[in-house]
Order: structure tokens, then sequence, then C-alpha cells
């Protein structure tokens, strides 16, 4: 099935004169550099996206007035089955946190400042029976979970992935209209070549194996080219991108997702075969 990988000294002759088309490869590199960033920034946003969702899943937050009993919260916290994890946020840090926006009153001792505790709830636990614990010492405090408050962020990362795939496969799309073209512009520059190899004794398949095999070694030359320059650029962002490390956890692509980019390349050389050789059989069945 792959004998047409292996071409005869004829065949190759042939092969070097129906060069025409040179801008293929830079095409195809274009593409595939493309590609493999699109694709890499949506593997890294599914990777924060799942970093923040397990997070926020299980965390929840009390706001209680200030003045209020933050160890009694804690400990009653502490008593009830599922509750781990459990953080009181210092009253410093809070009025570091104000002193943002308030500048130097944020230290002022007459204003009042919020207690919050921070805690994970296991799976399966109801955080209507904590809330309802907490009102019991802070009527007024609310619980909060973490997960409601990332929701929208979580949907917007979403939408961010599934246009990077759209845009992937946009690319893929291109990539296979320029082949079409390609391969249709080779068969009319060597039209009468192709009339004569018809005259000897070619067979459609034949002369589709030297147009099929010349475009994929341009298709792979181009795609890998592109990848090459593209994963240069994205390990000197994941060296730099600290944010993006913070957001995701530490971990920007796994090994998984580099597999996987590492597999576009080829997964784009084997369309554009495919793609070749369908236009240039049918360009020949159709016209000759």
């Amino acid at each position: 099935m792959l004998a047409w990988l292996n071409p005869s000294p004829a065949e190759r002759r042939l092969l070097t004169a129906a060069r025409g088309g040179g801008a293929t490869p830079w095409l195809i590199a274009i593409m595939s550099f493309a590609m493999v960033i699109v694709a890499a920034a949506g593997l890294a946003l599914a990777n924060a996206a799942a970093s923040v969702g397990a997070a926020a899943e299980h965390r929840y937050s009390v706001v209680a007035p200030g003045g209020s009993d933050v160890t009694a919260l804690a400990k009653a916290l502490a008593s009830m089955p599922g509750v781990a994890n459990i953080e009181a946020v210092p009253e410093a840090r809070m009025r570091g946190t104000l002193a943002r926006w308030l500048g130097p009153e944020a230290a002022n001792g007459n204003l009042p400042v919020p207690a919050m505790i921070h805690f994970d709830l296991s799976p399966g636990s109801d955080p209507s029976a904590v809330a309802r614990r907490v009102h019991t010492i802070a009527p007024a405090a609310t619980v909060n979970a973490h997960g409601s408050v990332a929701r929208p962020l979580l949907r917007s990362l979403d939408a961010v992935q599934g246009l990077a795939l759209a845009l992937v496969l946009l690319l893929a799309g291109a990539t296979a209209a320029a082949i079409v073209l390609a391969a249709r512009g080779a068969l009319d520059t060597h039209r009468s070549t192709i009339e004569v190899m018809h005259g000897i004794g070619a067979t459609d398949l034949q002369v589709t194996h030297l147009f099929q095999r010349k475009i994929a070694l341009e298709a792979l030359l181009g795609s890998v080219g592109g990848a090459a320059i593209a994963g240069l650029i994205i390990l000197a962002l994941i060296a730099g991108a600290s944010f993006v490390e913070d957001l995701g956890g530490g971990r920007m692509l796994s090994a998984v997702d580099i597999v996987l980019l590492a597999l576009l390349p080829i997964a784009l050389t084997l369309l554009a075969t495919w793609v070749a050789r369908t236009a240039v059989l049918s360009a020949l069945r159709r016209t000759l």
C-alpha cells in the first residue's frame, strides 16, 4: 500500500522535473506553526481551567461582620464532619487588602473589618448544615462557595478553548483547500507530461502517486519545520510566563499535551497527502 513512497529512478527524475509550486512547503509551515500555537494555548487554558475548578469545587468561605468571634467560628467548623483545612484570615491581612483601596485609613482601629475563614468541604457534605451552624454563632455571617464565584471564569475559559479548537479545524480546512489548489496547479503545469505518461501506458493511479509523493514530502517538510519553530516559542513562553504557571497550578502543558502537539504535524501531513491524492485522482478521472 505504501509502495508509492519508494519511487523508481525514472519516477525520481519525473518527480524532480515536476517541481513547481515551491510555495507549498512554506504555506504548510505557516499553517502548522499557527495550529501548534493555537492548540498549545487551548491545552494550557484547559489545564488552567481544570486546576481552578478542582481547587474551587469544594472550597468555601465564611464572611462575618467585624467584631465576630473568629475563634468560636473556627472551632464550630472544626467540630463538624466533612470540614477540613480550616484557615482563619488574620485581621492584619484583611486590613492590608483593604489598604489597596482605602490607603492609610485601612489601619484605623475604628474601621470594622469583617472576619473571614476558608475551609474545604468533603464531597457529599451538606453546605446548608454548615451555614446553620455558623449562623448560631454569627447570625449575620454568610457562607460562600468558591465554585459559584469561579464559574463565570470557567465558562469563559471553556469558550476560549472551543474557539481554539475551531481555529485549529479552520486552519486544517484552509490547508486542505491550499493543497487542492496546489495539486490542480501542478496538474495544469505538467499536463503535457501526464498525456505522454498516459500514452505509454501509465494509469491514473501511477500518475497520482507521483504528485501525491511530491506533496507528501513538501507537507512533511513544511509541517515539521513550522511545528519546530512553534515548539521553540512555546518553550520560551513556558520558561518566562510565571503567571500562567500560577493560574494553572504550576503546570502549563502536561506530557500528554506535548505528545498531542507533536502529533499535529504528522496529522497535517497525512491530511495533505490524502487531500492531494483525492484531488489529483478526481481531476485525472474527470478531465483526462
